[in-house]
């Protein structure tokens, strides 16, 4: 069994290290290895069955020192204080790798989804933005969907905040209906930004992506919208690892590759792949040990590849879609395994980038169509990767640490420029 990682001291590791490398004084250090704030809220919902039920919801804001704070919130079972505050870090350096004016939150609620009817669901929406209203706003902080959540329940987060201002405030939340104000491109934003990100690893590794075989574990939205966009750039999707309520962990598996429009009309009529025709079922476990897999992408949650899966992977590279999906133990395993891992900070990216787009169209009340979005959103992401790249090869370091050393040297610079130091 895998030990328990505390994603607040991993990412503190990440930051102590870049500090260090960058020459940078302790204060900077100090200022960076917790949250700014982090409110934790009782939430009491009236059930269907007429009682009242209080859940425990989080909103961590770690750094907006570059921007207001900018990150999603969850409704899962296993949400926590120290998930919240380690997520909202993360989200500061991603923001700041690829160069948005935003500082990184996180939030949360915990719950289990599937046990709550639709109205419980929106009164626990509408009550989650109640306790919290007083840190967020487009000024402030900006939320988005995440695990569990989606464009109906930011739909709801967006008018229990307008209705609480008296005016429509469609820039409080991204993630929205398009018909709300939310943005073209915005749902598959994610999965096209690691996709430019395999396609920069590929050139980077001498690849070519068109012959690559990949696996990928997650079809959530992070995980279908990448297979998608790799398939459509000539890329074989060989395996896909998923859950399900029934049966628990398993992986699909078709060796001349999955057809992912039909895996994505299955799963739109059933709710499900477990029982997709034109694969092969297979354990998670054996899908961790492929042979003869080019690229290996993680889409699910975070501590996805740890020691114990780790020694199995025989993948060439690993493009991380999820949010910390690799331990610092699995991290130094595939080191010495000679794998390299192009990080989630860089790489899942383009859905946050999407984001900062989506309300810079609410704030301008001016809108783009996808093309327009694609646009802005592909030459961001292709200097990123290509600043995390030179940095990684100029310092000899991991390309996690390149990626930590870009992004808090930005942030440094910026405190510097503002006195805070």
């Amino acid at each position: 069994m895998s030990k328990t990682i505390n994603p607040v001291e991993s990412v503190q590791k990440e930051i102590k290290f870049a500090c260090e490398k960058l020459g940078l004084e302790d204060s900077f250090y100090e200022l960076l290895k917790e949250p700014e704030r982090v409110l934790i809220v009782q939430i009491p919902v009236k059930m269907d069955d007429g009682t009242i039920k209080t859940f425990t919801g989080y909103r961590a804001q770690h750094c907006t020192i570059m921007g207001p704070a900018k990150g999603g919130f969850r409704y899962h079972p296993d949400v926590c204080l120290d998930e919240v505050k380690g997520l909202s870090m993360w989200m500061t350096f991603k923001c700041a790798v690829v160069g948005i004016p935003y500082g990184g939150a996180k939030g949360g609620v915990c719950c289990n989804p599937a046990d709550l009817s639709k109205g419980e669901l929106e009164r626990l929406t509408r009550g989650y933005l109640r306790a919290i209203n007083t840190v967020v706003g487009p000024e402030k902080d900006i939320p988005a969907p995440d695990v569990n959540t989606n464009a109906q329940i930011m739909a709801w987060f967006m008018d229990e905040f307008s209705m609480l201002k008296g005016y429509n405030v469609p820039g409080v939340v991204t993630g929205k209906p398009i018909s709300l104000g939310g943005s073209q491109g915005r749902t598959q934003a994610t999965g096209f930004g690691v996709t430019v990100a395999v396609k920069k690893a590929c050139d980077a590794m001498n690849m070519d992506m068109t012959n690559a075989k990949i696996a990928i574990q997650g079809f959530g939205n992070v995980g279908s919208y990448t297979s998608l966009y790799c398939s459509k750039n000539g890329a074989k999707i060989v395996s896909i690892g998923e859950w399900d309520k029934t049966i628990g962990t398993y992986a699909l598996y078709n060796e001349n590759g999955l057809d992912i429009e039909k895996l994505f009309d299955y799963k739109a009529e059933n709710g499900t792949i477990v029982n997709f025709p034109d694969a092969k079922r297979i354990s998670l476990n054996d899908f961790w040990a492929l042979e003869n897999i080019d690229i290996l992408i993680p889409a699910a949650l975070e501590n996805a590849i740890n020691e114990n899966n780790a020694p199995k992977i025989k993948a060439k590279i690993i493009v991380e879609a999820a949010n910390g999906p690799t331990t610092p133990e699995a991290d130094k395993i595939l080191a010495k395994k000679g794998i390299p891992i192009f990080p989630d900070i860089l790489c899942n990216a383009g859905g946050v980038t999407a984001s900062y787009f989506e309300w810079v169209q609410n704030l301008m009340s001016f809108y783009w169509t996808e093309e327009e979005v694609n646009s802005k959103l592909e030459p961001i992401l292709i200097n990123a990767f290509d600043d995390v790249y030179n940095m990684h090869k100029h310092n000899n370091v991991s390309l996690r640490q390149a990626a930590y050393l870009v992004a808090i040297k930005r942030i440094a610079d910026n405190m510097k420029m503002r006195g805070r130091i």
